[in-house]
C-alpha cells in the first residue's frame, strides 16, 4: 500500500488502528489489547465484593462447602500468602501444612516461577494452535523423563484425574483388555474413569454403572495373582504411598506385583499424583524400592508449582505406538488446553527450582525430623497410636485409649460418626495455633500432613509444639476440645 494514499488516516478514522509507513498494522487499543479502561479492574472489583466470598458460594457453587467451613470454624478470611505462610487482615500468619492438597509444592508464589510466567506471557507465543509442535512441551517433556529413565514419552492433561484417565486409556488400548484393579482406600480421581478404580464407596456411590474394576487390599500379592489368572486384566493401578491415611505398601510389594503383572501381560500404572515431585524424599515415590519401574506414571498438582492445572503421564513408548498406531489416530487421544504455554513454563520453573533449591532432599530430611520427633510422642499420649509416612507425607492416626474416662470419652465419639476425635485436634490446630491440616479420609482418625517441600526446622518445630499443646488438652479429660466434640456430634446424629 503507498505511503501516502490517505489509507491509514481512514482506518484510524474508522476505529480500526494505525498503520505504519510500509503497510503495516500497528498495535492498538482494540479488542483484546486494552487495560484497565475497558472496564475490567480486577483488584477494584476483588476491593468491592471479596467481602461476599462465602455468600456467593452458597448462592452459585457448592452450597455444602461454606457450610461445613462455618461449622469447624474454618471460615477464615486469608488475606495473602507466601511460601509455607498465610496472614489474615490483622497481619497473624498461618503455617500451612496442607499445601493445598499437595498442589503448592514449592509453597505459594515462589520467584522463579512467577518469573516464568511473566516471560511467557509477555512472549505473547502463538500457543496452542493445534497444527504446530511448540517447544515447551518438548522441553518439558525431555527435563520430565531425566527423572523416570526407563519410560520414554509424555502426555500432557490439566489434572491429577484425566493424567489417570489417559493411563487407564493407554492401558487398555495398549493390553486390549478391559479390567483395571486397583486397592481398596485408593484415591486416584473423580471422574467417571477415575472414580471407578476409586476405592471409597463414599465417592462412588450414586455415579455408576463404573468401568469393569475389581480392588485387593494393599500388599495382597495372593489377591492380585488370583485375578490376574482371569487373563482380562489391563493394569493394576496403584498409589506408592496411599493418600487415604498414608499407607505404604509392604517391603518388595510394588517389585513382585510388576513381576506378576508382566508374567500375565498386564501393566503398573503408578499414581504419583500426590506422591511425586519429590513429595516422599525421592523424585518419585515408587523409586524408594529398588527394581520397580512402572509402564505408566501419573503426575500432577505440583507439577506447575500450583499457578497452572497442568497433569502428565508418562510411559513407554510402546504403549505410545499403539494407542497413536497411525496417522488417522493422531487425536485419538488428546485435551483442549493440554500442553499450554503457561502450563509447560511454570513446569520448567518448577523442575529448575527443586534442581537448584536441593528440594528432595530437604523433604527427606525435614521429613525424617518432623516424623522422629511426632513419633516420640506415641508413648507420651494414649490417644496417639502411630505416626506413619515417607518424606513430608505423614500420617498421625489416633485410636482407643486405655483409660476409662478417656475411653468414655472416645466411644461417644467413634458412636456418632468415625473421625470426629481426628476433626478435634485439626480445628484447635487452627483455631489457636494457626496451623492449617486436614484429616486424612471420611471416617479415619488420621490427620495427614502434606506440607510445602520447602519448610523446615523453624516450621517442624512450630508445629511439633501445637500438637502437643492440642494432645495435653485432649488428655485433661475436658476443656473447649471436647466441648467442640459435643457439637461435632449433634452435627453428625443430625445429619444421619
Amino acid at each position: 500500500m503507498p505511503a501516502g494514499d490517505g489509507s491509514g488516516v481512514a482506518r484510524a478514522a474508522a476505529g480500526r488502528g494505525r498503520w505504519d509507513r510500509r503497510g503495516h498494522r500497528e498495535r492498538s487499543p482494540g479488542p483484546g489489547t486494552r487495560g484497565p479502561a475497558a472496564g475490567f479492574d480486577l483488584r477494584a472489583l476483588l476491593a468491592e465484593r471479596g467481602a461476599e466470598r462465602y455468600e456467593l458460594h452458597s448462592r452459585y457453587l457448592n452450597h455444602q462447602l461454606p457450610r461445613m467451613l462455618r461449622t469447624l470454624g474454618f471460615d477464615k478470611v486469608y488475606e495473602r500468602a507466601e511460601g509455607a505462610y498465610f496472614w489474615d487482615a490483622e497481619g497473624h500468619d498461618y503455617l500451612d501444612m496442607l499445601a493445598g492438597f499437595g498442589v503448592m509444592g514449592l509453597g505459594r508464589h515462589h520467584p522463579v516461577v512467577r518469573q516464568a510466567l511473566h516471560d511467557v506471557l509477555d512472549a505473547s507465543t502463538a500457543d496452542l494452535t493445534r497444527f504446530d509442535c511448540p517447544p515447551l512441551p518438548g522441553l518439558l517433556a525431555e527435563r520430565l523423563l531425566r527423572h523416570a529413565p526407563h519410560l520414554d514419552r509424555v502426555f500432557f492433561g490439566n489434572s491429577g484425574s484425566e493424567a489417570v484417565e489417559t493411563a487407564l486409556k493407554f492401558a487398555r488400548r495398549a493390553t486390549g483388555r478391559p479390567r483395571v484393579l486397583y486397592c481398596a482406600h485408593a484415591f486416584h480421581g473423580l471422574t467417571t474413569g477415575s472414580l471407578s478404580v476409586n476405592g471409597e464407596a463414599g465417592f462412588r456411590d450414586g455415579f455408576g454403572p463404573l468401568l469393569p474394576d475389581t480392588a485387593i487390599e494393599l500388599g495382597d500379592l495372593d489377591a492380585l495373582e488370583r485375578e490376574l489368572r482371569r487373563g482380562d486384566v489391563a493394569a493394576f493401578v496403584v498409589e506408592p504411598v496411599q493418600g487415604k491415611g498414608v499407607h505404604t505398601p509392604p517391603p518388595g510389594f510394588l517389585y513382585a506385583a510388576q513381576e506378576l503383572l508382566h508374567r500375565h501381560k498386564a501393566l503398573l500404572i503408578a499414581d504419583e499424583v500426590q506422591t511425586g515431585m519429590g513429595r516422599t524424599g525421592a523424585f518419585f515415590a515408587y523409586q524408594h524400592e529398588d527394581g520397580v519401574e512402572p509402564d505408566l506414571v501419573c503426575l500432577a498438582k505440583s507439577l506447575s508449582g500450583g499457578y497452572v492445572p497442568v497433569g502428565a503421564t508418562l510411559g513407554k513408548d510402546w504403549i505410545f505406538k499403539k494407542v497413536y498406531s497411525s496417522m488417522d489416530r493422531v487425536l485419538v487421544h488428546s485435551t483442549s488446553f493440554g500442553g499450554g504455554a503457561q502450563a509447560m513454563a511454570a513446569g520448567l520453573a518448577v523442575l529448575a527450582v527443586m534442581e537448584d533449591e536441593q528440594i528432595v532432599a530437604n523433604a527427606r530430611l525435614t521429613g525424617e525430623l518432623l516424623r522422629s520427633r511426632l513419633a516420640a510422642l506415641v508413648g507420651r499420649y494414649e490417644l496417639l497410636h502411630e505416626v506413619r509416612g515417607r518424606g513430608l507425607m505423614i500420617g498421625i492416626e489416633f485410636g482407643r485409649p486405655a483409660s476409662l474416662k478417656l475411653r468414655s470419652r472416645w466411644a461417644m465419639l467413634q458412636a456418632a460418626r468415625k473421625g470426629l476425635f481426628a476433626q478435634m485436634v485439626v480445628v484447635p490446630l487452627l483455631r489457636r495455633h494457626r496451623i492449617l491440616t486436614q484429616v486424612s479420609g471420611d471416617h479415619m482418625e488420621v490427620i495427614k500432613l502434606i506440607p510445602p517441600l520447602i519448610i523446615g526446622e523453624r516450621e517442624v518445630d512450630r508445629f511439633v509444639t501445637a500438637f502437643t499443646s492440642v494432645m495435653d488438652d485432649a488428655h485433661a479429660g475436658g476443656g473447649l476440645m471436647w466441648e467442640f466434640g459435643r457439637t461435632l456430634m449433634k452435627q453428625a446424629v443430625a445429619n444421619r
